[in-house]
């Protein structure tokens, strides 16, 4: 067996990047949906990979450039259920939860907006994700000026009162 790190490419750094494993071809149309309902006027593009047939890498999207994105993604992860959304005018807080209820979705790896390489092994030709590896490792432990920053940029953000 094979592990390898997939480095996973964004158009911008303001891009969040959610990575799924799903389990139907209907999974595609029905991220569509659950994410236009989650947030109106959200930009973003979804591909699906199949993992039997004709084994192609489905997408659709709302942004061109997100759609092609996240099916470079997915075809670069290349494991068989597997599903990437990038958004490009909202954050994963606001449509994980609708993601998750889409009844096709098995689990979610990742949201991050942050550098993010996706863990595949490979055997006998086949491919699956082990896990993820998200932004950088941490570099101490957060004091009070920085528990203060925390709760003033998630008010400012619109996330706390």
């Amino acid at each position: 067996m094979d592990i390898t790190a997939v480095a996973i490419a964004k158009p911008s750094d303001n891009v969040n990047v959610i990575v799924g494993q799903a389990h139907f071809i209907k999974t595609l149309e029905d991220l569509f949906e659950a994410l236009v309902q989650a947030v109106p006027g959200v930009r973003f593009g979804v591909a699906f990979n199949e993992a039997s047939g004709p084994c192609l890498v489905r997408h659709t999207g709302t942004d061109p450039g997100l759609e092609r994105a996240a099916t470079d993604a997915a075809l670069a992860i290349g494991a068989g259920h597997i599903f990437v959304v990038m958004l490009g005018n909202a954050f994963p807080v606001n449509v994980l939860n609708p993601i998750k209820s889409v009844a096709e979705v098995c689990t979610i790896f990742c949201a991050s907006a942050n550098p993010l390489r996706i863990i595949v092994a490979e055997e006998a030709g086949a491919r699956g994700v082990i896990g993820a590896i998200d932004g950088a490792a941490p570099t101490g432990v957060e004091g009070e000026a920085e528990q203060k920053e925390r709760h003033a940029m998630l008010r400012r953000f619109g996330y706390k009162q």
